[in-house]
This record gives C-alpha cells, sequence and structure tokens, in this order.
C-alpha cells in the first residue's frame, strides 16, 4: 500500500466500492486501530470533495454509540481521507452469506440497527443508504453501528430528482419508491424505514423481497409489486414477524411505521414473546408508534378522478392512439403535482416523462417549453449506457438524415449524442419552417414508441408565445 498518512500505519485494503476505497491500520501514538476511508479518484472534483466533507462532519456530530466515530479527516495527495474507528466488526451481508440467521438473531440485530435510526432521526440525519454492506456487527459483542454516511442529508426532507436508476444515489434494491424520484414525493426519514423493511426481510428469508438484473424493472418492482410475505418464503417465520416486515415495506411512506420507536416496540414484543414461549401471538401493530415530528402527509387526496383520467389516456397512448390533456386551475392549486402522480405507471412502461414551462417574460422565443423538455429529454438519455446511448445515435441519426443540425440549432444537448453534422442549405422562410417542423417531427417519433412511451408535460400553457 503506496498510501503515507502522517500519525498512522496503514496495513492492508479490506473494501473497495464504486467511489472509495476502505483500509485497515492502526494509529502510531497508541496502537489504536482504524479505518480509512478514502475517494477512489486520483482528482476528485469539487463536488466529491464536498460531499466527502459533510460525511465527516455528520460523523463528526452524531456522537451515538450506533454510530461509527471518526477521528479526524486528512488531507491526502489531491483527495482526502477520514479516519474512523476499527472495532472489530464485520458488514452485516458477510454474515448473511454464512448462514440464515435464526428469528432471535434477526430480531435483536434488527433491534439494535432501530435504536441506531432513531438516533440519527432525533438528529435529523436521513440515512439513505440502510442495506447490509452499511451496517456493522462485532460478532462477538454483537455491537452494530451504522456506516457510509456519504449520501446523507441533513434535512427533515428533500426532493428526488428523476434520473436513470444507474445513477440514483443509494443502493437500488434497498431503496425506497419515493427515493428513486418516480413517486411525487419527497424523502424524508421514512426511506431509512422501507430500507430498513428490505434489509429485514433478507435477514428472515435469505433473499431480497424483488430480485432482476433489470434496473427499470427494479424500480418499477419497488413502486407497485407486493413482495411475497417472509412467512410463505420461510414457514418458520411467525406472521405477526411478516407483518412488521411488510409494513416497513409499504409504497406509501404514510402508510409506514412513523417512528423508530412504534417499530422497536412492536420488535421488543415479539423478541420477549419468542424467549419466553418460543411463539408469537398475533397482536395489533403500531400502539406506540407515534411520531416525535409533525409532517402533513404528502399523499394526493381528493383527486382519485382526476388521476384515472390521467392514467386512462395514457393507456390509451399505449394502444397507438395519441391524446392531449389540457389541466386548468388557479396558480398553486396543485397541477403539477397531480400531473406527476402518473409517473409510476410511465416507469412501468419504461417510458420518458419531460417537462417545460412557459415563462411570461420569454414569449419572445419561440418552441421554449418544447425546448426545454427535450432539452430534459436529452440529459436522461446521456445519462444511460454507452450501449443505449449508441442504440438511440443510430434511430435519431436515420429519422434525421441530412438535418441534423436543425436540431442541434434548437437543442444544441443533442450534438453529444449524434456528433457534429453537416451544414443544411439556408431556405426561404416558409420553407424553412416547413423543414423545421417536419424535422422536429421525426425527431420526436424517435422516441414515441410502444416500448417506450414519452409524456410531455408544458406548463403554463398562457404564456406560450
Amino acid at each position: 500500500m503506496n498510501m503515507i498518512i502522517n500519525g498512522y500505519q496503514i496495513r492492508e485494503k479490506i473494501y473497495e466500492s464504486s467511489q472509495s476505497f476502505i483500509y485497515r491500520g492502526y494509529r502510531d501514538q497508541d496502537n489504536l486501530p482504524v479505518i480509512f476511508k478514502t475517494i477512489k479518484e486520483s482528482y476528485p472534483n469539487s463536488i466529491t470533495l464536498s460531499q466527502f466533507k459533510q460525511e465527516y462532519e455528520i460523523l463528526k456530530n452524531l456522537n451515538f454509540p450506533g454510530v461509527i466515530k471518526t477521528y479526524g479527516l486528512e488531507q491526502y495527495q489531491n483527495s482526502l481521507v477520514i479516519i474512523l474507528e476499527d472495532f472489530g466488526g464485520v458488514p452485516l451481508n458477510f454474515l448473511l452469506n454464512q448462514k440464515l440467521l435464526t428469528l432471535k438473531e434477526c430480531l435483536e440485530i434488527c433491534l439494535k440497527i432501530v435504536d441506531s435510526l432513531a438516533d440519527i432521526h432525533r438528529a435529523d440525519i436521513i440515512h439513505k443508504d440502510i442495506n447490509p454492506t452499511n451496517i456493522i456487527i462485532q460478532p462477538e459483542t454483537q455491537q452494530v453501528k451504522l456506516i457510509d454516511f456519504g449520501i446523507s442529508t441533513q434535512l427533515s426532507s428533500e426532493d428526488a430528482s428523476l434520473c436513470d436508476p444507474n445513477l440514483i444515489e443509494g443502493t437500488l434494491a434497498y431503496m425506497s419508491p419515493e427515493q428513486t424520484g418516480r413517486m411525487n414525493r419527497k424523502i424524508d426519514y421514512h426511506t431509512d424505514f422501507y430500507s430498513l423493511g428490505v434489509t429485514f426481510y433478507e435477514m428472515l428469508t435469505g433473499q431480497l423481497p424483488f430480485t432482476t438484473d433489470d434496473p427499470i424493472e427494479l424500480v418499477h418492482f419497488h413502486l407497485a409489486k407486493q413482495p411475497v410475505s417472509p412467512h410463505q418464503v420461510n414457514p418458520e417465520i411467525p406472521p405477526i414477524i411478516s407483518s412488521i416486515c411488510l409494513k416497513l415495506l409499504t409504497k406509501t411512506a404514510e402508510e409506514r411505521y412513523q417512528s423508530a420507536e412504534g417499530v422497536k416496540a412492536d420488535l421488543t414484543k415479539c423478541l420477549a414473546e419468542i424467549t419466553k414461549n418460543s411463539t408469537i401471538k398475533n397482536f395489533v401493530l403500531g400502539q406506540k408508534d407515534i411520531s416525535e415530528k409533525f409532517q402533513i402527509p404528502q399523499k394526493l387526496y381528493g383527486r382519485e378522478e382526476e388521476i384515472k383520467s390521467l392514467i386512462d389516456s395514457f393507456e390509451k397512448v399505449m394502444q397507438g392512439q395519441n391524446e392531449m390533456v389540457l389541466v386548468s386551475g388557479y396558480s398553486g392549486i396543485g397541477k403539477s403535482v397531480l400531473i406527476k402522480e402518473i409517473n409510476p405507471i410511465i416507469t412501468q412502461k419504461r417510458g420518458y416523462f419531460i417537462t417545460g414551462k412557459f415563462e411570461q417574460f420569454k414569449r419572445d422565443i419561440p418552441y421554449s417549453s418544447v425546448i426545454q423538455a427535450c432539452q430534459e429529454l436529452v440529459y436522461q438519455l446521456l445519462t444511460e449506457c454507452d450501449q443505449k446511448i449508441n442504440q438511440w445515435r443510430q434511430e435519431i441519426l436515420t429519422a434525421l438524415g441530412i438535418n441534423g443540425q436543425v436540431i442541434i440549432d434548437v437543442i444544441p444537448e443533442i450534438e453529444q449524442i449524434i456528433g457534429p453534422q453537416p451544414e443544411i442549405p439556408q431556405l426561404e422562410a416558409t420553407q424553412a419552417q416547413n423543414r423545421f417542423n417536419l424535422v422536429f417531427q421525426n425527431f420526436l417519433k424517435v422516441f414515441t414508441k410502444a416500448q417506450h412511451p414519452l409524456v410531455i408535460f408544458l406548463d403554463d400553457l398562457q404564456w406560450a408565445d
């Protein structure tokens, strides 16, 4: 190992992720065992460095038994290294790969995770990546600590952005529906309960609730598919344990547990019964589940008919029709929120949802909203894998022929996909307009197919030029 940090000795690399290296070593002054976490890139950008510093600041302020301690942040060449405690633990996924845990072991470990979540939630931290690799257990003392606060948020809630599933922050198999950016909901501490539910499910059954190699399909499962009950996978699991797990895995945050204390109370009751009687009787869940935080539910109420109309229109489009829907109402009444309620079904059909907004003071710019929406579409395409981008390149070039520059002139970002295009001949105004209309329609037709339908949301139509 070539990395040298003053005052420390580095012995071995123990883990490598897509973004970081983890090493084990000790501190010179007292031989204290420590863990080193460093950025994988040799020349990380300012955003990566800022996130790394934020992780250190969060850990420094979370002085709880169930959270890994930090001893410092060190500069190394062009990068940074976080010095963490080494309490001799191993990741939970290491234990799960060795054997199927007993029900008592599952309950004991889960209770310790819940205690840690209670502490960080009281500190207004959302972890956002609870999964077995970020849960460390000391095999002898059974002490449990949470690690990896790299994408954690020091807020009561935040918006999730819509992007390619491969680029979403977090671990997709353990991710809550709202964290995928396709749920029309803000991310708050409930997201950690969903991820805990996936982890608990895996501990109980030895498998994940949803398995697929297709990221888009996995997102759809999180949004819409109900997992098989744990006791149906493993008959030795009492139905009440299944009920707790499935309550954590509810699609809408409002229907999950509302507090770590509520989860803890139900798990504690189960552990006491299994220890005393070897069986667990059914009981009403959530009797002590009282949220300490005041939060207005994000669920949309009283708009069932309007949502059904939107979904019906989308279904007609999937059958080959074209549909245009106009949504009217006063400013701030919730039109945009209503529209985004169809995001899950668009994801299910592998469609694209793009938005453009007409501006009162940009009425002199033709097609401004449509162009804005198409720019968003290009940004989504650019986040996909190289194979998919190459496929789009061929389809777009076939549709545009020698007129690719017509689209580049209004959507410059498309050049990143199709490359530089030949100059187009100058035409008089009417002919140029007709050429633009034809080429632009051909461009949009590339994306309006049964295997990937396109929904365009144009906001504030009253300001159209």
